[in-house]
């Protein structure tokens, strides 16, 4: 199986800081560390432009992959909070059906 290269978020959330929100430079480059996983991703992008519109989220939503190591994270996630598949999937914005797909593959 051929493993393709992640972008270089450091350097793409740089950029748009620097250039676009120079406002929320202290916030945000603290969170630029060497390796960002999904999560950190996901989360810099929210912080940077907020929640938006819905139908750019659902666009987004389509384009969006996770990697075995952040699915496995998320599914920690949601058993030490106690959470059902809906509680998780609204709070990571996936689908119910996604999360137990997931569960199926990676668990049992």
């Amino acid at each position: 199986m051929e493993r393709f290269e992640q972008p270089n978020y450091n350097r793409i959330y740089n950029d748009i800081v620097e250039k676009k929100f120079p406002q929320r430079k202290e916030e945000i480059l603290p969170l630029l560390q060497n390796h960002l996983t999904v999560l950190d991703v996901i989360r810099i992008n929210k912080i940077i432009f907020g929640k938006g519109d819905d139908n750019i989220n659902r666009l987004n939503q389509k384009h969006k992959s996770y990697d075995k190591e952040t699915i496995l994270k998320i599914l920690d996630y949601q058993k030490k909070n106690h959470y059902n598949n809906v509680a998780l999937a609204k709070h990571f914005n996936l689908s119910r059906n996604t999360i137990a797909k997931w569960k199926k593959i990676f668990i049992n």
